[in-house]
């Protein structure tokens, strides 16, 4: 099918940012010297148009970096761009005798390690925040061998923090007309639900009771950073495959009540421990409340990926559940007290979707066997999946129930589950 893109705001974004990165690449020539000096350079450097492309020689001189010269460099801001902590306590003592703005900044100014400064620095780069986000994902494979490396992560983290947040997102709908650049990376991260082929993305995108939505960065125009698939249905489902069967009739928009997460993605592992899901899914529910009067229920259906793992470490899984693969009604009783009761050590449930939804305010709604039967859903959670159920209504005082007490939002019905696998102990 023919397929017109225009030159909307997705290409006018890949155009600007495209121009600038050649701009500063033309601009940039190997200096030679060595990549510590660069840095401080950057780092002392007034001019902007001469920090810019010192920054954009560090950048570039960093994706061509082996790993080993990566780790170096991360050993280099670790250590040689670390806090003075005598420098912090003298400073810290002097504001204490006088309290003054004067004092105060000079505490500011010593207490912030100047690799922050540094990252700043390459952020102002064309493209810079994307090289920095790939450049985390180098940082925290070395930290596996120097688990020190960790306080840089700290830094990266803190401005990523402030880069990322709220504020900066652009929440933009994902169709099949959108860039064929944009919608090959909807298929590469996908992490939920595999997505086969062209034609599987399209019964995703096309139907008149699909959704998609992305949150983008305005540095990072064509990549985006997270992104939820929506269904749009006639009641709350249980199973995940009629969903995205190549044969299911479309629903036209006055025939639905329902609106389905099915599938929430995190595209950038640079962003880990960055959390953009609880926006989302709250701004998507009030863009389809809009554009769909007729929605009354935003319900997930989602997975329980570590269901098989935690029933492989309980001591009496196999009295309380001979065969939870035959036995539905003995699926969802586990499934129950694996949600409702399996703790982490912050007390918080161990499933991370669970704590993910909970956590937004959700309330743990129904439990459903053999209702993910593809291998991955088997291998996680034997085919059990579950709908989480964000009622407006209750959504504020569900989270601040959870984040004050680990009080977990649940239907009756589902703690009535969790009780009958405790009596069956």
């Amino acid at each position: 099918m023919a397929r017109s893109w225009g030159l909307g705001s997705w290409a006018l974004g890949d155009l600007l940012g495209t121009l600038f990165e050649r701009r500063a690449a033309a601009d940039v020539t190997a200096s030679g010297k060595p990549l510590t000096t660069l840095c401080w350079a950057l780092l002392s450097g007034q001019g902007e148009v001469s920090g810019m492309k010192c920054a954009v020689e560090v950048l570039m001189r960093y994706r061509q970096a082996s790993m080993e010269e990566k780790a170096a460099f991360f050993r280099f801001l670790a250590d040689d761009m670390d806090l003075d902590p005598a420098a912090v306590i003298a400073a810290a003592q002097a504001y204490a005798d006088k309290g003054d703005a004067g004092t105060m900044a000079a505490l500011l100014d010593v207490a912030e390690p100047p690799r922050q400064e540094l990252l700043r620095r390459l952020n102002q780069a064309p493209r810079g925040t994307a090289d920095l986000v790939a450049m985390r994902v180098d940082l925290m494979e070395a930290i596996k061998a120097q688990p020190d490396l960790a306080r840089v992560d700290l830094d990266f983290q803190h401005l990523f923090a402030s880069w990322f947040n709220r504020g900066f997102l652009v929440l933009r709908r994902i169709g099949w007309e959108s860039p064929a650049n944009i919608l090959e990376k909807i298929i590469a991260y996908e992490a939920v639900h595999e997505i086969h082929s062209w034609d599987d993305l399209r019964r995703r995108l096309e139907p008149p009771d699909r959704r998609c939505f992305a949150f983008f960065h305005p540095s990072m125009p064509d990549d985006p950073l997270i992104f939820v698939e929506v269904a749009l249905t006639q009641g709350i489902p249980g199973a995940i495959g009629p969903l995205l069967a190549e044969d299911r009739d479309a629903l036209t928009p006055s025939d639905v009540n329902t609106a389905v997460f099915y599938s929430i993605s995190n595209c950038q592992a640079g962003l880990r421990g960055i959390s953009f899901g609880n926006s989302l899914i709250k701004q998507v529910v009030d863009v389809l409340g809009r554009e769909e009067p007729g929605l009354k229920t935003f319900v997930t259906l989602s997975p329980i990926p570590g269901l098989c793992r935690w029933m492989d470490t309980q001591h009496d899984s196999v009295q309380l559940l001979p065969d939870v693969a035959s036995d539905a009604e003995a699926l969802r009783r586990v499934a129950a007290r694996y949600l409702l009761q399996a703790k982490a050590a912050d007390g918080q449930p161990l499933d991370p979707v669970a704590r993910f939804h909970l956590g937004n305010g959700a309330e743990l709604h129904e439990i459903h066997a053999a209702a993910d039967l593809s291998s991955k859903g088997q291998n996680q959670s034997c085919g059990a999946m579950v709908n989480y159920l964000y009622d407006p209504a209750n959504v504020e005082r569900n989270h601040e129930a959870f984040a004050s007490k680990n009080t977990i939002a649940a239907a009756r019905g589902v703690k009535a589950l969790a009780v009958a696998a405790k009596d069956q102990k």
